[in-house]
């Protein structure tokens, strides 16, 4: 069964973003912040992925159940000239990476590297966010989080680390970031539920049963483990960086993000490397786009039209998508159309078909 999408205006769509988070109990400042980071993640991925603004539904329940506090700040507790140590404080995620972000792009202008961590945080969108709020500033961006515990250890077939994505972007002058954007694991429920709902098999190497066998069913697999991209090597750069958010910081890791009803404790790490450190940053776009050349300029395999360097794709959909509207998934469009009555919003998500016609 294919899945009805509906596209929505782009200007409409973080009108609405924003407003259902100030009717949430975000400062302007924090709808701001948070709305804009739901719009990066909505432009650039495919639906299926679970980010963008259909995360509005959870922030709203978490909130209205004293998960996410927005009415507290994050605190830097210790810091040096390039190191930051900061508590979430259960406060809004977006918020403390981006800020988190750019106190490390800071120590970066006077250190020409600058690391912030994070412990104590809630959900904080997609870690590409964070890298692009370096790459802003004239730096290379790395963002990465622990998550709920998902993902198998290898030979293990009971969940023992999370997805615990990473971004790594810089700067290019080919009109998009270079950014690639990773779970550690081979896909995400999330594309496990949209291939269900689409009745279709998923590869065998996403996901176990619950019983640790192999699957190609994603029903199957809903209630099981995820597995590592690269086999054991997923798991292994998984648990590694639960050792560079959670064990250093002092936060959860392992079994314990997401594990507690009040209180998300999730934990962070944020690196910016400023550019004019090692170089000028045109000197330094200009050898990207001479890297780049090389690499799209190779041979191509059989079945490939195409090169592509990471980051690329996701341009392409996000200039698409500003052009022709934000498709959405119907269910989705309808559920943030419930929030917003629920939050006594007067604005609605329209159909740019309906509108038209």
């Amino acid at each position: 069964m294919t899945i009805e999408m509906v596209r929505v205006s782009l200007p409409a769509l973080a009108d609405f973003a924003e407003a259902g988070l100030g009717a949430m109990g975000c400062s302007a400042g924090q709808a701001r912040l948070v709305g804009g980071a739901l719009m990066f993640s909505e432009l650039r991925f495919h639906p299926g992925q679970g980010q963008g603004v259909r995360r509005l539904r959870a922030y709203a329940e978490r909130i209205a159940g004293g998960v996410i506090d927005v009415g507290t700040r994050h605190e830097v507790v210790k810091e040096s000239p390039a190191l930051a140590l900061i508590d979430g404080h259960n406060a809004l995620g977006s918020v403390t990476g981006i800020e988190a972000m750019r106190l490390a792009v800071a120590k970066a202008k006077v250190c020409g590297i600058g690391m912030a961590f994070v412990r104590g945080g809630s959900h904080y969108g997609s870690s590409a966010v964070h890298a692009a709020e370096a790459v802003a500033a004239g730096c290379i961006g790395v963002a990465m989080t622990n998550a709920g515990a998902e993902m198998a250890a290898w030979g293990g077939a009971s969940p023992a680390v999370g997805t615990n994505p990473w971004a790594i972007a810089a700067p290019s002058g080919k009109g998009f970031d270079v950014s690639l954007d990773i779970a550690l694991t081979t896909a995400g429920k999330g594309m496990m539920r949209w291939l269900s709902r689409e009745g279709e098999k998923m590869p065998t190497d996403w996901a176990l049963t619950p019983e640790g066998e192999e699957t190609d069913d994603p029903e199957a697999a809903m209630t099981g483990a995820l597995l590592g991209i690269g086999r054991y090597k997923g798991y292994g750069l998984a648990l590694m960086t639960d050792v560079m958010t959670g064990v250093l910081t002092g936060g959860a890791f392992g079994l314990g993000p997401y594990s507690d009803p009040a209180r998300q404790d999730v934990s962070h790490a944020f690196l910016a490397l400023d550019i004019d450190w090692f170089m000028p940053l045109a000197e330094f776009t200009a050898r990207m786009d001479r890297f780049i050349d090389e690499v799209k300029g190779g041979r191509l395999r059989p079945g490939f039209d195409e090169i592509l360097v990471p980051g690329e794709l996701e341009h392409r959909r996000a200039e698409d998508k500003r052009r022709n509207g934000v498709p959405l998934d119907r269910a989705v469009f309808d559920d943030l159309n419930a929030l917003a009555e629920t939050l006594g919003l007067d604005a609605r998500l329209q159909d740019l078909a309906h509108a038209a016609a």
